[in-house]
């Protein structure tokens, strides 16, 4: 066997959320979604929406899609039913934005391991999202959080990081450090680019394109350091994540300013890119 890429779309992300415009049917979305030729969507419940989320397993079996899911839970207890869906969901991984927002590293530490017990209890990889307004809302925090917890592993989105660290390019060296120790722990890694004051900008403007290269090069990085740490049956999983307005910009008409959908397509094409390219030798 060898390693595999699989490139998933965020049911998120399929949000249009225009000012007068109906949303299109959850039906549609699948369709899209698996004629564009994705392994899988992405979820992302609260515990208030398994319900919703359960409606949803009919149409994955018929598209053929995989299911990962991004949990919610505001508790420490609500992480076990979010589990519970995720195995009936049959979700290849669980990736926790945890709304349990410990002060300290000595808070936080009991925080990730109970949770990390239950997903070992459930049969399920676990990861923690790099996200702001979570558990792993700073980058500092995080970094000293990974340390005390060896077993931890993270799904990269640095988008977050680089808005909640202002970083400046040229990267400085701490800068390009301590975002190397979060790649060194990524089992997962999510497609968004932002700017030191925009959490998600437009891919193809010109003024955009110094940080459309870091993110390139971050994900280039980071599959690396995947590929070489995981056995030759590995699957990697890379979730396309363009959010909707407020996180899309809009005009003073609330129009988008960019297609998300096309921008996920081409972000899905340079990670193949990437992929193709660490696999063969003579051209990574």
């Amino acid at each position: 066997m060898t390693q595999r890429l699989e490139v998933f779309q965020s049911l998120w992300a399929m949000e249009q959320r225009r000012p007068g415009v109906a949303e299109r049917p959850m039906e549609e979305n699948f369709r899209l979604a698996a004629e564009a030729g994705y392994h899988g969507l992405c979820v992302d419940p609260a515990v208030h929406e398994i319900e919703d989320c359960r409606k949803l397993i009919p149409l994955y079996r018929e598209h053929g899609l995989k299911c990962m899911v991004n949990a919610f839970p505001a508790t420490l207890a609500e992480l076990r039913p979010l589990l519970d869906l995720a195995v009936e969901m049959e979700a290849c991984l669980v990736n926790v934005i945890g709304q349990v927002m410990p002060l300290t590293v000595e808070e936080g530490v009991p925080v990730i391991r109970h949770w990390m017990q239950e997903a070992e209890s459930a049969g399920l990889p676990l990861l923690f999202e790099t996200h702001r307004d979570c558990t792993l809302n700073d980058l500092h925090y995080a970094l000293q959080l990974i340390e005390a917890v060896p077993g931890m592993r993270l799904c990269a989105d640095l988008s977050h990081y680089v808005i909640d660290r202002e970083m400046r390019l040229p990267l400085r060296d701490i800068d390009r450090h301590h975002v190397r120790r979060i790649l060194e722990r990524s089992d997962c890694f999510q497609g968004r680019i932002a700017n030191r004051e925009q959490i998600q900008v437009q891919i193809e403007f010109p003024q955009h394109q110094a940080w459309v290269e870091q993110f390139k090069a971050w994900w280039r990085e980071g599959i690396a350091l995947w590929r070489a740490r995981n056995g030759e049956d590995a699957t990697l999983v890379f979730l396309c994540e363009l959010g909707p307005p407020p996180y899309a910009m809009t005009d003073a008409n609330q129009a988008e300013l960019s297609d998300r959908w096309q921008e996920a397509l081409t972000i899905r094409s340079w990670v193949e890119e990437i992929w193709a390219e660490l696999a063969d030798p003579a051209t990574a």
